[in-house]
Protein backbone atom coordinates (compact mmCIF):
# COMPACT_ATOMS: atom_id res chain seq x y z
CA UNK A 1 0.00 0.00 0.00
CA UNK A 2 1.07 3.45 -0.69
CA UNK A 3 1.87 6.70 1.50
CA UNK A 4 -1.40 8.75 1.59
CA UNK A 5 1.14 11.80 0.57
CA UNK A 6 2.12 9.56 -2.70
CA UNK A 7 -1.46 9.15 -3.69
CA UNK A 8 -1.70 12.36 -3.44
CA UNK A 9 1.12 13.17 -5.43
CA UNK A 10 -0.27 10.94 -7.60
CA UNK A 11 -3.42 13.49 -7.94
CA UNK A 12 -1.14 16.40 -9.05
CA UNK A 13 -1.79 17.49 -5.29
CA UNK A 14 0.13 18.22 -2.04
CA UNK A 15 -0.50 18.33 1.26
CA UNK A 16 -0.51 21.65 2.14
CA UNK A 17 0.41 24.43 4.86
CA UNK A 18 -1.66 24.60 8.05
CA UNK A 19 -3.88 27.11 7.45
CA UNK A 20 -4.09 30.02 9.98
CA UNK A 21 -7.64 30.08 11.81
CA UNK A 22 -9.92 32.81 11.41
CA UNK A 23 -10.53 33.26 14.61
CA UNK A 24 -9.35 32.02 18.69
CA UNK A 25 -9.28 27.91 17.95
CA UNK A 26 -7.15 25.72 16.88
CA UNK A 27 -6.87 23.59 13.50
CA UNK A 28 -7.76 20.38 15.45
CA UNK A 29 -7.57 18.21 18.65
CA UNK A 30 -6.86 15.13 19.34
CA UNK A 31 -8.86 12.93 21.70
CA UNK A 32 -8.23 9.27 22.16
CA UNK A 33 -7.63 7.45 19.18
CA UNK A 34 -9.64 10.53 17.44
CA UNK A 35 -8.75 13.63 15.34
CA UNK A 36 -11.70 16.31 14.92
CA UNK A 37 -10.55 19.13 13.09
CA UNK A 38 -12.10 22.84 13.06
CA UNK A 39 -14.19 23.82 10.02
CA UNK A 40 -11.57 24.44 7.14
CA UNK A 41 -12.12 26.82 4.48
CA UNK A 42 -11.03 26.96 0.28
CA UNK A 43 -7.94 28.72 1.51
CA UNK A 44 -5.12 28.06 -1.26
CA UNK A 45 -1.99 29.79 -0.60
CA UNK A 46 -3.23 32.58 1.99
CA UNK A 47 -6.14 33.22 -0.31
CA UNK A 48 -9.83 32.27 -0.52
CA UNK A 49 -10.28 29.97 -3.63
CA UNK A 50 -14.07 31.79 -4.17
CA UNK A 51 -16.06 33.81 -2.21
CA UNK A 52 -20.67 33.84 -2.32
CA UNK A 53 -22.98 31.31 -2.79
CA UNK A 54 -23.37 27.95 -3.89
CA UNK A 55 -25.61 27.98 -7.26
CA UNK A 56 -25.77 32.01 -7.20
CA UNK A 57 -22.22 33.36 -7.37
CA UNK A 58 -20.07 30.24 -7.49
CA UNK A 59 -21.26 27.30 -9.83
CA UNK A 60 -21.03 23.70 -8.38
CA UNK A 61 -18.44 22.24 -10.23
CA UNK A 62 -16.54 25.45 -8.48
CA UNK A 63 -17.50 24.87 -5.23
CA UNK A 64 -16.13 20.57 -4.78
CA UNK A 65 -12.81 21.90 -5.95
CA UNK A 66 -13.23 24.07 -3.70
CA UNK A 67 -14.67 21.31 -0.84
CA UNK A 68 -11.53 19.75 -2.09
CA UNK A 69 -9.14 22.23 -1.06
CA UNK A 70 -11.22 21.71 2.04
CA UNK A 71 -10.24 18.75 2.73
CA UNK A 72 -6.83 19.12 1.88
CA UNK A 73 -6.63 21.91 4.82
CA UNK A 74 -8.53 19.10 6.79
CA UNK A 75 -5.21 16.90 6.13
CA UNK A 76 -2.71 19.29 6.58
CA UNK A 77 -4.24 19.68 10.39
CA UNK A 78 -4.31 16.32 11.05
CA UNK A 79 -0.95 15.75 9.88
CA UNK A 80 0.40 18.79 12.16
CA UNK A 81 -1.71 16.88 14.69
CA UNK A 82 -0.06 13.12 14.71
CA UNK A 83 3.06 14.01 12.06
CA UNK A 84 2.33 11.20 9.50
CA UNK A 85 -1.59 10.53 7.19
CA UNK A 86 -0.11 6.90 7.55
CA UNK A 87 -1.10 6.77 10.96
CA UNK A 88 -4.85 7.52 9.92
CA UNK A 89 -6.41 4.10 10.35
CA UNK A 90 -10.13 5.66 8.94
CA UNK A 91 -11.83 8.70 7.69
CA UNK A 92 -14.96 8.55 10.31
CA UNK A 93 -16.72 11.15 9.26
CA UNK A 94 -16.99 14.46 6.92
CA UNK A 95 -19.77 17.48 7.59
CA UNK A 96 -19.59 19.64 4.78
CA UNK A 97 -21.16 23.42 4.88
CA UNK A 98 -22.23 24.49 1.44
CA UNK A 99 -23.33 28.50 1.54
CA UNK A 100 -26.35 28.57 -0.59
CA UNK A 101 -29.56 30.32 -1.82
CA UNK A 102 -32.97 28.21 -0.23
CA UNK A 103 -33.38 27.16 -3.67
CA UNK A 104 -29.99 25.14 -4.22
CA UNK A 105 -30.63 21.73 -3.63
CA UNK A 106 -27.06 20.31 -4.61
CA UNK A 107 -25.00 20.19 -1.51
CA UNK A 108 -24.71 16.19 -1.60
CA UNK A 109 -22.78 16.91 -5.51
CA UNK A 110 -20.48 19.55 -3.65
CA UNK A 111 -19.71 17.73 -0.46
CA UNK A 112 -18.38 14.85 -3.51
CA UNK A 113 -15.59 17.32 -3.87
CA UNK A 114 -13.74 15.95 -0.45
CA UNK A 115 -15.22 12.47 -0.35
CA UNK A 116 -13.94 11.32 -3.23
CA UNK A 117 -10.59 12.87 -2.43
CA UNK A 118 -10.70 11.19 0.77
CA UNK A 119 -11.39 8.07 -0.86
CA UNK A 120 -8.77 8.43 -3.81
CA UNK A 121 -5.88 9.33 -0.75
CA UNK A 122 -6.98 6.31 1.89
CA UNK A 123 -8.88 4.08 -0.18
CA UNK A 124 -11.51 1.77 1.59
CA UNK A 125 -10.46 3.57 5.27
CA UNK A 126 -11.33 6.64 2.85
CA UNK A 127 -15.16 5.75 3.10
CA UNK A 128 -16.95 7.66 5.74
CA UNK A 129 -20.46 9.03 7.20
CA UNK A 130 -21.16 12.50 5.49
CA UNK A 131 -23.02 15.32 6.06
CA UNK A 132 -23.90 17.90 3.88
CA UNK A 133 -25.41 21.03 4.76
CA UNK A 134 -26.42 24.18 3.37
CA UNK A 135 -26.62 27.28 5.49
CA UNK A 136 -27.01 31.28 4.67
CA UNK A 137 -23.33 32.45 5.39
CA UNK A 138 -20.09 30.80 5.98
CA UNK A 139 -16.85 32.89 7.39
CA UNK A 140 -15.01 35.18 5.15
CA UNK A 141 -17.83 35.14 2.90
CA UNK A 142 -16.79 31.16 1.93
CA UNK A 143 -19.02 29.31 0.09
CA UNK A 144 -17.82 25.70 1.79
CA UNK A 145 -16.19 24.51 4.67
CA UNK A 146 -15.24 21.26 5.90
CA UNK A 147 -14.35 19.60 8.83
CA UNK A 148 -13.30 15.87 9.66
CA UNK A 149 -13.12 13.35 12.31
CA UNK A 150 -10.43 10.24 11.69
CA UNK A 151 -9.23 7.60 13.73
CA UNK A 152 -5.56 7.10 14.31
Amino acid sequence: MTHPEERLAALGLAVPEVAKPVATYVPAVRSGAHVFTSGQLPMRGGELMATGKVGAEVGAEEAAECAQQCALNALAAVKAEIGDLALVKRVVKVVVFVASPPDFTGQPQVANGASELLGQVFGEAGVHARSAVGVAVLPLDAPVEVELVVEV
